[in-house]
């Protein structure tokens, strides 16, 4: 396994920030990791890399305990942090160089530095001072140097924070090329985007870890709550409606509603009921599976 957690706990002050979690990720594995903030994403990730040591339990990377010898697997891993440190003064390319001198890169170090600014699309804005770069770029820069030692293990906190809806597309693009041949581990809040990415999900809620498995799996074990929408011709009592059997959450939706139930064969029927009583249209009525959010906000409210 490329990472591999087991019993990890840290506590600040009164708090466990993370609490006895234990976890594996297999090698080119893409895994998404969601939680609210302040669940312990961060924390965890910032322990695997060896940047915040544990209070007990051990972070194992590629074989390597991260607590006893934390140069060896800083070695593995490609850390990008969510606060994406950066010598704003330095050129893009004499920023890398630098990072790769960090890293004692043995191969042809201005050869991987074109590489890696190909790869993450760095190349329109590499002769500038990153303090010149748009947020976009800046969190390209901190990727790529992420990326500048070949590491087998990425550790991504919101790699696409800053990035514009096209810049996002790239970069969830680069991550599923990435996880061909390396283990990628990241958090993002763009529950999309963990949809369209990752091969397993994560959810931690309050330093522990709530879910684990895959999105489909995760929408089947939640499986005893659906979501009913319907839309009717005109405007109807909304009072009236979420008080019809079996409706156990409704909300307003644009020009129609979402009802949540155990039940959604007897809710459609009850508003078909409901449509004649009160002499209103259907325009549209279907009942779909969990969403990834739905999903989230069930774990973690």
């Amino acid at each position: 396994m490329s990472i591999s957690v087991s019993n990890l706990t840290k506590i600040y002050g009164q708090q466990k920030a993370v609490d006895d979690i234990s976890f594996v990720v297999a090698d080119n594995q893409i895994v998404g990791f969601l939680g609210p903030n302040g669940a312990g994403k961060s924390t965890t990730m910032k322990i695997i890399t060896g940047y915040l040591s544990a209070d007990s339990g051990t972070a194992i990377v590629n074989g390597i305990n991260v607590n006893a010898d934390p140069l060896a697997a800083k070695k593995q891993i490609g850390y990008l942090p969510e606060g994406n440190p950066l010598y704003y003064e330095m050129y893009v390319r004499e920023y890398l160089e630098f990072i790769a001198g960090i890293h004692e890169l043995k191969t042809d170090v201005k050869k991987r530095i074109e590489e890696v600014i190909d790869l993450t699309g760095l190349r329109p804005e590499s002769n500038k001072k990153i303090g010149q770069l748009s947020k976009g770029y800046k969190q390209r820069v901190g990727l790529a140097a992420a990326l500048i030692h070949d590491p087998k293990v990425l550790i991504l906190d919101e790699p696409t924070t800053g990035l514009d809806p096209n810049q996002i597309i790239e970069i969830r693009q680069l991550i599923k090329d990435l996880g061909s041949n390396k283990t990628v581990l990241f958090s993002s809040h763009i529950l999309q985007e963990v949809e369209s990415v990752c091969d397993r999900i994560m959810i931690i809620n309050k330093g522990k870890i709530v879910a684990d498995d895959t999105l489909k799996n995760l929408q089947t074990a939640n499986k005893n709550v659906h979501t009913v929408l319907v839309e009717f011709g005109s405007k109807t009592d909304f009072d009236l409606l979420k008080n019809l059997p079996a409706v156990e959450i409704a909300e307003e939706n644009g020009n129609g509603y979402l009802l949540q139930t155990s039940d959604p064969e007897k809710v459609k029927k009850c508003l078909l009921e409901f449509s004649l009583e009160n002499n209103l249209d259907i325009l549209s009525l279907q009942s779909k599976s969990k969403s990834l959010e739905e999903v989230f906000r069930n774990l973690t409210a």
